[in-house]
């Protein structure tokens, strides 16, 4: 018996970061976590900074807003946005769009990317 708890409390803990990596986190941490995206994008409809505005993210495809001018990379990756292929881009953005303009080097914490995904899901709409 104790043995069957030991391996089931090792399995739960072997996924846990599994599911963090699906955007199941926190979107009160990920509010906090945007403070670093924010400096170059913003949440409201046609403000584009130095990066293109985030409303919308997960209703377009990678490189198609109209009004923000993309880098090629960007416009031929094909990524239709999702909070999974949006996890996987910010995790390492150079990896995942060779050559794309974006100058950030990537978040590595599964948990941090889920947080902040979480709360573009909410606040990009």
């Amino acid at each position: 018996m104790i043995d069957t708890m030991r391996a089931a409390m090792v399995l739960i803990l072997t996924l846990l970061p599994v599911g963090a990596a699906r955007g199941d986190g926190d979107p009160a941490r990920g509010e906090a976590r945007f403070q670093e995206c924010a400096a170059c994008h913003k949440l409201a409809a046609g403000a584009n900074e130095v990066g293109p505005s985030l409303h919308g993210l997960f209703t377009r495809k990678a490189g198609e807003l109209a009004d923000f001018r993309f880098s090629p990379a960007m416009k031929r990756s094909g990524i239709a946005w999702t909070p999974e292929t949006l996890d996987k881009y910010i995790a390492d953005p150079q990896a995942t769009v060779p050559a794309n303009r974006m100058p950030y080097a990537g978040m590595a914490s599964a948990g941090d990317r889920a947080d902040l995904i979480a709360y573009l899901v909410k606040a990009s709409q």
